[in-house]
């Protein structure tokens, strides 16, 4: 692992000492995990803009995907 120094503002440092106390964790795991939770976010992102630009540039044809709809099962409440 590497050693970072970050700034941070105080009532921020305030609320994470608050929850790392009731996760029974460290600032250093928390961050972590925060840090590869936003990473997980933004690759998301960056997929569902990917595939909307693609059905923007290829959008679905009418009748497609209706062989699958045989395949369909819907619950009924």
């Amino acid at each position: 692992m590497k050693t970072i120094q970050m700034t941070l503002d105080e009532d921020l440092v305030e609320e994470i000492d608050k929850v790392v106390k009731k996760l029974g964790t460290t600032r250093s795991a928390f961050a972590r995990d925060a840090f590869r939770a936003a990473i997980c976010e933004i690759i998301e992102k960056r997929m569902e803009i990917k595939h909307q630009q693609g059905y923007i540039k290829e959008p679905v044809r009418s009748g497609e995907f209706s062989a699958w709809e045989s395949e369909q099962v819907w619950i009924e409440e």
